[in-house]
């Protein structure tokens, strides 16, 4: 048997990074390391993880393209289902988060928005399906 694990988001300040999700949508800290390299978060089923630059460039030989606010975003994105799309929004941007879509309602009846976190990482926020 598979399961979906855990993400891990390499950032520059494993704390700072695991700080923003708290704030912005209320995960609980499991722990982050003492040397700052790596933290998990308990965000449901699965664990959001932070792995600090420093530490997956000695796990990656052949480096990696670092995320940014000064790029653009990835194509992927983590997401984040809520009963209060705009709350959330709100809640993350209050945090630190840069809105890049307002909430809409997509024709299936989803309300759906799209933020960055403060390492730019692309988030969305929805409501859930089903």
């Amino acid at each position: 048997m598979i399961k979906f694990a855990y993400a891990i988001l390499y950032v520059q300040d494993v704390t700072r990074s695991v700080e923003f999700y708290e704030k912005a949508f209320g995960f609980i800290r499991k722990f982050v390391t003492p040397d700052n390299d790596y933290g998990e978060l308990l965000v449901g089923e699965t664990t959001l993880s932070f792995a600090s630059t420093t530490l997956a460039r000695s796990n990656l030989k052949e480096g990696f393209t670092e995320s940014s606010l000064k790029n653009k975003t990835f194509g992927i994105e983590i997401g984040f289902a809520a009963d209060n799309v705009e709350e959330t929004v709100s809640t993350a941007v209050n945090a630190g988060a840069t809105i890049v879509e307002d909430p809409r309602t997509k024709p299936w009846g989803q309300i759906v928005a799209y933020v960055l976190d403060i390492d730019g990482f692309l988030i969305e926020i929805c409501t859930p399906m089903g």
